[in-house]
């Protein structure tokens, strides 16, 4: 077989293959061989059909399958030959295939860009200067002390106030059509509480015990649902039942019940510390961001489109599942595809110039991760998804995932590498809030 590799560019071959017409006679005979045990031909045992007869009733299909089989074959013979690291698929241009001649072809592949990563030791990185203040710690216990609220029935009036928590059956139409998400029984809703649309909420407030009740609510035009912004919806509204949320005592006797401490002191103190080290996280994974931006401002290079387009799709399937995963209400939510796949082609293409950028440079110090060591990743992961623990080991029985999680494990060591070698420096920057909306302490 002969091969000749033509560069097209940094990450574009156009590989040429010639394969000898003995070869080529050989498939041909092994195609029609496994055509003759198949073929259900009346008058004839299986594997005993002429080869004549054969040709004359699969004989585009024999040709068709050689052809396949010999492209296959000789590309993938040809790619480990020249070293190779092909990252598309293959853009076939194929010559006249003829028995007993030599059958030549070509094949247009995106290959990995060789990158040599240089000048990475000592890169200059701002931590920005962050404290967790005493509102935040104040804030972070509220949110745990809400969490622990419970509902009690208001018996002494009828009639929804702000801040009450009512029980409601609703369904919605526009122009006198229903739509998705636009109904719903048994569903409880903090009138005040941000969960859902402020207008809706506001709605409740006057509204009677045990009535049906008419409203209109307008959406905003810029609502993240396409189907409902800017639109005028009319809700039938069930008020079933209203409860006011009763908040424990923030004392010591809650520290020990909800937060295994001995005291409210002591539980401020957990509050506290989770925060700082929930900032020190936000603030390394900054730094490594800043790392990764130097890394691809000061090594230019082609990337291949295959490779963006393929992790454009998988953020873009991500994307489909969270919304799914919110159930019919968000179905039509968020921007269209096309806008959608705008949107994320940037991220895409930073996701993949990363990706090369660490593997080479992992490749370069010998970074590497043991088998042992992704096990006991595994296994911390089964031990964190509990009641889930069976089903998260089964699927980290799969090769690939497992190769997965290896290669995320690598150039999450590559990138704390790089971070110890950076040149750090703090500076001052306007307060930042620090994951005041969870509610455990």
């Amino acid at each position: 077989m002969k091969v000749d590799v033509d560069i097209l560019s940094p990450i574009q071959r156009k590989i040429h293959i010639e394969i000898p017409g003995e070869a080529v006679r050989e498939e041909f005979s092994r195609v029609y061989g496994a055509l003759s045990q198949r073929a259900r031909i009346k008058g004839f045992r299986p594997g005993k059909v002429p080869r004549t007869v054969l040709e004359g009733i699969y004989g585009d299909e024999a040709k068709s399958r050689t052809l396949s089989r010999l492209v296959e074959q000789s590309l993938r013979e040809a790619v480990k030959e020249k070293g190779l690291h092909v990252v598309s698929p293959p853009e076939v241009e194929p010559g006249e295939l003829v028995e007993g001649s030599p059958f030549s072809f070509s094949v247009v592949v995106e290959i990995k860009p060789e990158i040599e990563v240089k000048n990475y030791l000592g890169l200059e990185v701002e931590r920005i200067k962050l404290t967790v203040e005493e509102s935040q710690v104040d804030e972070a216990l509220s949110g745990f002390q809400d969490a622990h609220a419970h509902l009690q029935p208001v018996e002494d009036r009828d009639v929804v106030e702000q801040g009450d928590c009512v029980l409601i059956d609703f369904s919605g139409t526009i122009d006198g059509k229903p739509f998705a998400g636009g109904q719903g029984e048994n569903t409880l809703l903090q009138v005040d509480g941000g969960s859902t649309l402020s207008q809706f909420e506001e709605a409740m407030v006057g509204l009677k015990r045990d009535m049906d009740h008419n409203i209109s609510v307008t959406y905003p035009k810029d609502y993240g649902n396409r189907e409902l912004a800017g639109k005028a919806v009319d809700f039938r509204v069930h008020i079933k039942e209203i409860k006011k949320k009763i908040l424990p005592s923030l004392d010591d006797e809650f520290a020990k019940d909800y937060g295994e401490c001995a005291s409210l002191a002591e539980l401020k103190d957990k509050v506290r510390a989770r925060l700082e080290s929930e900032l020190r996280e936000i603030q390394n994974r900054e730094l490594k961001e800043q790392l990764l931006t130097r890394l691809i401002e000061t090594h230019p290079f082609e990337v291949p489109t295959a490779m963006v387009d393929q992790q454009l799709r998988y953020l873009m399937e991500r994307h489909q599942r969270q919304i799914e995963s919110g159930g019919s209400s968000a179905a039509g939510q968020g921007p269209s595809a096309e806008e959608l796949r705008k949107e994320l082609s940037p991220q895409a293409r930073r996701q993949v110039q990363t990706m090369l950028l660490v593997e080479k440079l992992a490749e370069q110090e010998k970074i590497e991760v043991a088998n042992q060591e992704v096990q006991q990743r595994i296994d911390e992961v089964v031990r964190s998804a509990k009641d889930r623990g069976t089903v998260v080991r089964d699927f980290y029985r799969r090769d690939e995932a497992r190769e997965e999680l290896g290669s995320q494990m690598v150039f999450d060591k590559t990138l704390n590498f790089l971070l110890e070698k950076a040149k750090v420096e703090e500076v001052e920057h306007a307060k930042t809030k620090v994951d005041e909306g969870r509610k455990k302490g």
